[in-house]
């Protein structure tokens, strides 16, 4: 099934993966401590907004808390800055979602993130027809396609690592890159997983 790109997360560990029939040839990067999503050298070119963008990263709250955010394009970005500037959870993964709307390609693809404390996570969409932001305690996932709301998600990994490679690995089809995020008490790890290169 071809559930395109996905995210998933729960306390302590959230991962995000690329899955795509258009553009193939990405993997992730790790550009000074954020997880860039980006053609590979053998990419075809392409003035598509929707390629490249930033699809982790880990920030610090006012108060000090550790966060990850991972999601599937440049509301990745916005969502990170508003946490940094101290807004909950729940505004910061709303307010981007809902300025950014939903993609403006020929699917109407939704926006999809997720925050990730280390006792705590929420994960979000945005589509043509809703804004979904919820609270979650135990793996959730929420996909592009089809999964476009969230539900359970059996992921099995506690580092970054093994959360982007096990995502990476889940028999969705057409995979092609992950990021994995873990938080806890000394701060945010981030991971990514391009397969065979």
């Amino acid at each position: 099934m071809y559930i395109g790109r996905f995210v998933v997360v729960a306390p302590g560990v959230g991962a995000y993966r690329v899955s795509s029939r258009s553009f193939p040839n990405r993997r992730v990067v790790d550009r000074d401590g954020t997880l860039t999503v980006g053609p590979t050298a053998e990419a075809e070119a392409t003035d598509n907004p929707y390629v490249s963008y930033n699809c982790a990263r880990g920030v610090e709250t006012p108060t000090g808390e550790p966060l990850a955010v991972v999601g599937n394009g440049s509301h990745v970005d916005p969502i990170a800055e508003k946490l940094e500037l101290g807004y909950p959870t729940r505004d910061a993964l709303a307010s981007p979602l809902l300025a950014l709307d939903f993609e403006k390609d020929d699917y109407d693809t939704p926006r999809i993130a997720g925050i990730v404390a280390a006792d705590a996570a929420t994960i979000g969409t945005v589509r043509r027809d809703a804004l979904l932001v919820e609270a979650v305690d135990e793996p959730t996932i929420v996909a592009t396609y089809e999964t476009d709301g969230p539900e359970p998600y059996a992921l099995a990994a506690d580092d970054a690592g093994a959360a982007a490679s096990e995502l990476l690995a889940a028999d969705f089809e057409h995979p092609v890159c992950a990021a994995g995020a873990t938080v806890d008490a000394d701060g945010v790890s981030l991971a990514f997983d391009n397969g065979e290169e």
